[in-house]
């Protein structure tokens, strides 16, 4: 086992936070010549989500950073000229398109993997691969229908099929068409000179633990793992050659490291009180949302009514730095309503109206509803700035 060296470094809990709120692009003025592309290259992975409430969650994360980017303009940025491909990091993502090579290693892993739990009929792969060519590209409907029955598990042979493909690196989403992947052949899609497997796994596990720590700022061994969903040894193998450096962060209790850039430079600066998905990258890992915001995070959509605590699509809010309430939004018309809201105090209630203001005029709401507040105490405060505001 590589022996790592020891930290010299010592961050304050403070410092840590900081540096992860830059790092995430959320920390000083946001680079807006970049635009939604240069938040997906700065983040290196945003997650796909099915579940559209204020927005689909791919919308949300630049939204969040640049303020109201033009929805046709943030889909556009992903998908035209082939500047990101759809892949599994931490979940489903939208990758930057450079990165195809480094993702070698999982696409191996797959073609490698003995067992699945859909079954691939005979021939039908080479089918999908054979039609894609002549008449791509095509949903998976337009290849012969997606599912066999109404559940939704029960795949058709050709979705099963087109999916394999697309984990083996033959096939890439090339848009989302009505939320379905549209599937083209990677030879048509991806750079001629991106398009290889020349990387051994060790280089590309170097570069994604490489792209994580710069994405995160600092982190634990868990989370640059978490981020694009490695496993601990793999991390372990690379950590010392990765570019990192060892850092000790008060409070944390944990060997931590962090991006030699983020250090060299104070993490100064401002961010408006922004809404953020629940899937959005800065509080993917819950333990680090908790240890270094203090603020537990967990996605309750697929909890029972009865049991949620926060609501169906809770989305935090960021105010000052720091994860001050939370707000479980739904749209009526064109008002967006605030079915929940939980707040940390009184203080937080300008900033919380200001964000739910700025959130409805970005998805063309005229007006704002408020349903419940945790605290009744600031039920009324929080109506009266909005209706303040909205004048």
């Amino acid at each position: 086992m590589t022996t790592l060296p020891r930290p010299t470094i010592t961050l304050t809990a403070d410092d840590a936070r900081r540096i992860a709120l830059r790092a995430q692009g959320l920390l000083g003025a946001p680079d807006r010549r970049a635009g939604v592309r240069g938040v997906l290259r700065h983040l290196g992975a945003v997650q796909l989500d099915t579940i559209s409430v204020l927005a689909r969650s791919h919308e949300l994360v630049p939204y969040a950073r640049l303020g109201a980017v033009g929805r046709t303009t943030v889909e556009d940025a992903y998908w035209k000229d082939t500047h990101a491909f759809e892949y599994w990091s931490h979940a489903a993502c939208l990758l930057p398109v450079e990165e195809w090579p480094h993702f070698a290693f999982r696409r191996r892993a797959y073609r490698n993997r003995p067992h699945w739990n859909h079954e691939l009929p005979d021939g039908v792969y080479e089918q999908v691969v054979k039609q894609l060519r002549a008449e791509g590209p095509l949903t998976a409907t337009e290849l012969g229908g997606a599912k066999r029955t109404s559940e939704w598990w029960d795949w058709s042979g050709t979705k099963v099929a087109v999916e394999r493909a697309l984990m083996y690196g033959e096939v890439v989403c090339v848009e989302r068409r009505g939320w379905k992947r549209v599937y083209d052949l990677a030879e048509r899609a991806v750079p001629a000179a991106l398009l290889h497997d020349e990387l051994d796994d060790a280089e590309c596990l170097r570069r994604l633990v490489r792209l994580a720590g710069e994405s995160l700022g600092v982190g634990t061994r868990a989370d640059i793992a978490d981020y694009h969903r490695l496993k601990g040894e793999q991390v372990d193998a690379v950590l010392a050659d990765s570019g990192l450096v060892p850092v000790e962060v008060e409070g944390w209790g944990k060997p931590a490291w962090a991006d030699p850039a983020a250090l060299a430079t104070p993490p100064r600066g401002r961010h408006r009180t922004t809404l953020l998905s629940p899937f959005d990258s800065l509080i993917w890992e819950r333990a680090r949302t908790e240890r270094i915001f203090g603020f537990t995070h967990r996605l309750e959509a697929y909890t029972p009514k009865p049991k949620r605590v926060y609501g169906y699509f809770a989305m935090p809010v960021l105010a000052g730095g720091r994860l001050v309430g939370r707000v479980d939004p739904a749209r009526e018309g064109r008002t967006l309503v605030a079915r929940q809201v939980t707040l940390d105090g009184p203080k937080v209630v300008p900033a919380l109206a200001q964000a739910l203001l700025e959130a409805a005029t970005w998805v063309n709401c005229t007006n704002v509803r408020v349903e419940r507040v945790d605290d009744p105490a600031l039920r009324e405060p929080l109506t009266t700035e909005l209706a303040r505001a909205l004048g």
